[in-house]
């Protein structure tokens, strides 16, 4: 039988949904805080979910990885989604899936986007009460996307990155009228240069030839309903209130310029989503054994009560950015890998940093419409 917190659940994120695209949902002290976290699809769902609760993440981002020739997602990567998605909304988090490919499998040809969309439709009506799909990662980046460059330089990325979403868009859209649809999850920055060693766009062109191909198309509105950019620092002892307003790179802070970026690309700007922050912690001796490799030294960890400073003014800073609806982060645990990411909120153990409580608390003011903005 369906119980009356079950049914609350079941109104409350069409609700969201419509929230965070008609306006409701960002600025003025609102914001939706969440966290990236694939450790539930892999191993115990129930404990990953509950850590996310615990840091008051009130959205889960799990990826879908697509993969040429596939018209839908097997039936295990239903399953390893459909767990950790259920134990999500029980504990009042909305999922996010992020169905992307890797550059080796960067879907270039009319049936490679059709297998594409018709991979991520399977997902929405597998899973029903999924509300919200993003499709793609980091176009502007070579580590997803390739080639970045056409002849005579053209942005070859941008193109190709909105044909996969003029073609996703509908036939998302038709499996589940009701899924939000997030596009762009662009990199914060990235080099312009057709004959680096790794050629990447920055977000900044990207935007432009991104609006470019939408003025091109003819279409009425833009084929997305959010559009997300990965803000991240150049490294991690950069605090989220530093700016550069001549740079093509955007951070949380470069906020103004996003805007006009996609005010010229789309007409009018759609509601953006942060889509994935981390500030790196150091680790403590204590905590050593945890973790294996070498770190590189470019990453520049602090401390955790810094950490705690930097994702406190983050949500501080995107509530009160107006089109801002979602500031998550990557990740809710620390990766045990010292090569991967030690930006998360719990030790690889799932014991606490010191930031937690903090930040606990910022998200769940920030939630309620509590965080004071300058008027």
């Amino acid at each position: 039988m369906e119980s009356r917190a079950m049914r609350r659940r079941a109104i409350a994120l069409p609700l969201l949904a419509a929230a965070l695209l008609s306006g409701c949902g960002g600025g003025h002290g609102h914001l939706v805080v969440g966290g990236v976290e694939d450790a539930a699809k892999w191993a115990d769902p129930g404990g990953n979910m509950a850590l996310a609760a615990r840091a008051g993440f009130r959205v889960i981002v799990l990826s879908s990885v697509w993969r040429p020739p596939l018209w839908a997602p097997p039936p295990g990567e239903v399953y390893r989604l459909r767990t950790p998605i259920d134990i999500a909304e029980t504990d009042g988090i909305r999922p996010i899936v992020a169905v992307y490919s890797f550059s080796r499998d960067t879907p270039l040809t009319s049936r490679a986007r059709a297998q594409f969309s018709s991979y991520a439709a399977a997902l929405l009506r597998a899973i029903p009460e999924l509300r919200f799909i993003s499709l793609g990662n980091e176009p502007n980046s070579n580590r997803f996307w390739i080639p970045q460059f056409g002849p005579r330089d053209f942005d070859a990325a941008a193109a190709a990155y909105f044909r996969l979403l003029e073609t996703a868009y509908p036939v998302v859209k038709k499996a589940n009228p009701d899924v939000t649809v997030i596009g762009g999850s662009l990199a914060a920055r990235g080099g312009d240069n057709p004959r680096s060693s790794r050629p990447t766009h920055s977000p900044t062109r990207f935007i432009d030839d991104l609006g470019a191909a939408y003025r091109a198309s003819g279409l009425p509105r833009p084929p997305l309903d959010l559009f997300s950019i990965h803000p991240y620092p150049a490294n991690s002892s950069i605090p989220p209130s530093a700016t550069d307003p001549h740079s093509t790179s955007i951070g949380i802070a470069d906020y103004p310029k996003l805007v006009r970026l996609l005010t010229r690309a789309f007409r009018k700007p759609p509601p953006i989503v942060y889509g994935e922050y981390g500030i790196q912690t150091r680790i403590p001796r204590s905590e050593l054994d945890l973790y294996s490799g070498v770190r590189p030294r470019s990453i520049r960890p602090v401390s955790e009560t810094r950490q705690a400073d930097d994702y406190v003014d983050a949500i501080r800073l995107a509530a009160c950015q107006p089109l801002v609806r979602m500031l998550i982060f990557f990740h809710v645990t620390d990766e045990s890998a010292l090569t991967g990411l030690q930006t998360g909120l719990f030790y690889p153990n799932g014991r606490p940093k010191r930031s937690l409580g903090r930040v606990a608390a910022a998200a769940g003011a920030a939630e309620k419409g509590k965080v004071k903005c300058d008027s």
